[in-house]
């Protein structure tokens, strides 16, 4: 028996001559179509990409701390405005001179 590659490997050839031949239209299509998934797949990470990472759980808090109310707001409490002097004296006047 002969050992040399070329010798091993003829009915894998022939082989794979036969199914381009049977079904190569097939696979063709099937290449043209798919083309675009693998571009976009290569293009967005591929083998590169992590994988997402579990979310560790955490055990539930075995102390419950219980939160007090806020105090109450102070009523809101409404001042009238002072009135407004409308006669002008020479004190006043005199007061805001420099």
């Amino acid at each position: 028996m002969n050992s040399h590659p070329v010798f091993l490997l003829d009915p894998l050839f022939r082989w794979l001559d036969w199914v381009i031949a049977t079904y190569g239209l097939e696979i063709y299509m099937m290449t043209v179509w798919l083309s675009p998934l693998l571009i976009v797949w290569i293009l967005s990470g591929g083998f590169w990409r992590r994988p997402p990472r579990r979310r560790s759980m955490k055990p539930p808090p075995l102390i419950q701390t219980a939160t007090a109310p806020p105090p109450p707001l102070r009523p809101v409490t409404w001042r009238e405005p002072e009135p407004r002097r409308t006669s002008t004296s020479y004190d006043d006047i005199r007061s805001l001179a420099a």
